[in-house]
């Protein structure tokens, strides 16, 4: 089974997911994902106060060793089990959620088109592109209701290494998208035009 493997990038709150979730419902039982921000590198020698202060938004962030690793091994039509980061205490946790290859496989994560090494294995990327102040009320949202933060520190690490961050790298990965989306998920004109190029290029190919 040959797998069409899709990169979604885009900035923090940018509507990547719901991107990722649309594809899914249309592909029903066809798609599986993996999530970089699963990757985190693991951070057991620190103490949950060092941890609060790591810039977990630049490359260097990632295990990007072992995301590329278990992609090429879902390539290849091998189950893997991806790591499951917590984000309540800043690390990963030791659960591991099993996936299975499918004929659509998607990454989606801010940073996964600054990795050239992880870039090259896509063959279909799209890049998210919302405004920022559309973005950051987002992450607020998220982070505040789902990942235990207070308004505070997700403004202080918004300011200190989210937004450089995204200005430095991420910004300047968009150009090696062979599709930019704006507005996120409420763009439908963007989401039927990827649905039709990926039906197509699975129509073309031999599983």
């Amino acid at each position: 089974m040959k797998s069409l493997v899709i990169g979604i990038a885009g900035g923090t709150g940018s509507g990547k997911t719901t991107i990722t979730q649309a594809i899914k419902d249309r592909f029903r039982g066809h798609v599986a994902v993996i999530y970089h921000d699963n990757y985190y590198a693991r951070q057991d020698h620190l103490s949950y106060e060092e941890r609060t202060h790591t810039n977990y938004d630049a490359p260097e962030a990632f295990d990007n060793d072992l995301i590329i690793a278990q992609l090429e091994q879902l390539i290849r039509g091998e189950a893997i089990e991806s790591p499951v980061y917590d984000f309540a205490v800043h690390n990963r946790s030791e659960e591991t959620i099993r996936i299975e290859p499918a004929p659509v496989i998607i990454v989606e994560g801010i940073l996964i088109f600054a990795q050239p090494a992880l870039r090259r294995l896509f063959d279909l990327k799209l890049f998210v592109d919302t405004d920022a102040d559309v973005r950051i009320l987002r992450r607020l949202q998220r982070d505040v209701a789902e990942r235990g933060r207070s308004i505070d520190s997700v403004q202080e690490q918004y300011l200190n290494t989210v937004k450089p961050m995204h200005e430095l790298y991420v910004e300047p990965s968009k150009r090696y998208a062979d599709l930019i989306i704006p507005e996120g998920g409420k763009n439908i004109v963007a989401k039927e035009m990827i649905f039709h190029r990926v039906q197509n290029q699975l129509d073309n190919r031999c599983f």
